[in-house]
């Protein structure tokens, strides 16, 4: 079993240098904290977590790491945070990475220095570095929204079945050129929805055609100039679905500024829903994601994870909702929502 001395002497520091990377308990310098973490992942190292609990005693306080809290999205998410907590007797502290993976992991030390008991964190697009920190420090970790990495309990929307549904939605309303404004190169919900896209392609008899695909940025200027890419196309799409609900936005400037009407021109939806999207004209179909459900349910896996500690990681996935209204083309059916096809709330055992 690799001990601390064996890190130091990896790492050409003190033990005392390594219990401080290990344990966030003095400040560190950057060359040697990164010296020492490099030294934990080659040499294997694992804190004895007996000794760690005997060292440090709970703060009932949890550390909250989102890309963007302005995005409407994970505001809902920190709502259901918020109420898990408050009921577990739990103080949060947020942090904002902004989805730069330099911040994200200024913030994580931060919080760890601040001797939170766990970290719920949405992931940035290189999270690399963050989580191998995590997991050395063996600070109780659940990743929410972006599925990234299996050594940690997770849980998200399911993405790719229903990007399928949109994509068959379309195909039977007689649509051939459907394309797609996916979400930020990188981002694990960006891989599944695009994913799903090409399955519904492929299920509805419809070739994958690259220039009817535009990353958007996962933001509103990135959605404006994807649309704008697309209708620059020799064959602009008919029907389109978009990864977000900030580039749905974006399009649907574009299209605005392109005198195109929705949905007329171009049939519009977006995997996302907005605040007040069934007053817009026309409202727009969506899904909606279950966002305050899936903010309670990481605190509930952060809980669950303090309490046992060496249980494997779970996944679990949650429906999302489809917001069935006009942008598509056709009426709202009776009942207003419907489900996604074939996607439920499970727990998922990591893949191998």
């Amino acid at each position: 079993m690799t001990t601390m001395t064996e890190v130091a002497r990896a790492a050409g520091v003190s033990i005392a240098t390594v219990s401080y990377v290990v344990n966030g308990t003095r400040p560190v310098g950057e060359e040697t904290r990164r010296k020492v973490e490099e030294a934990i992942v080659r040499t294997g190292y694992t804190p004895n977590t007996l000794a760690r609990a005997l060292a440090m005693s709970r703060t009932s306080s949890i550390g909250v790491v989102v890309s963007a809290i302005t995005n409407p999205f994970f505001a809902g998410v920190l709502a259901g945070v918020d109420q898990a907590a408050v009921s577990a007797g739990l103080t949060v502290l947020l942090a904002d990475s902004h989805d730069e993976p330099e911040r994200e992991f200024e913030v994580v030390r931060s919080l760890r220095q601040r001797r939170v008991d766990g970290i719920i964190l949405a992931a940035s697009v290189s999270p690399g570095r963050t989580l191998d920190h995590l997991r050395a420090s063996e600070m109780p970790t659940v990743l929410v929204d972006r599925l990234v990495d299996d050594r940690f309990d997770q849980i998200g929307p399911e993405n790719e079945e229903a990007t399928v549904s949109l994509v068959g939605h379309f195909a039977t309303l007689g649509h051939s050129r459907i394309a797609l404004i996916s979400g930020r190169a990188g981002l694990g919900t960006s891989r599944e929805r695009l994913a799903g896209y090409r399955l519904g392609l492929a299920r509805n008899g419809l070739d994958y055609h690259p220039s009817l695909v535009a990353e958007g940025n996962s933001d509103i200027p990135g959605g404006h100039a994807a649309l704008e890419r697309l209708l620059a196309a020799d064959a602009p799409p008919t029907a389109l679905i978009v990864g977000n609900n900030a580039m749905v936005i974006g399009a649907m400037q574009a299209l605005r500024k392109a005198g195109l009407s929705i949905p007329d021109d171009m049939a519009l939806a977006s995997y996302d829903d907005l605040p007040g999207a069934d007053l817009f004209d026309p409202p727009l179909t969506a899904f909606a994601q279950p966002c305050d459900t899936l903010g309670e349910r990481a605190v509930q896996l952060l809980l669950d994870r303090l309490a046992h500690p060496d249980a494997k990681p779970r996944v679990e996935r949650l429906e999302p909702r489809l917001m069935h209204r006009r942008s598509c083309g056709c009426p709202p059916r009776p009942g207003t929502d419907t489900q996604a096809p074939s996607v439920s709330p499970r727990d998922e055992e990591p893949s191998p």
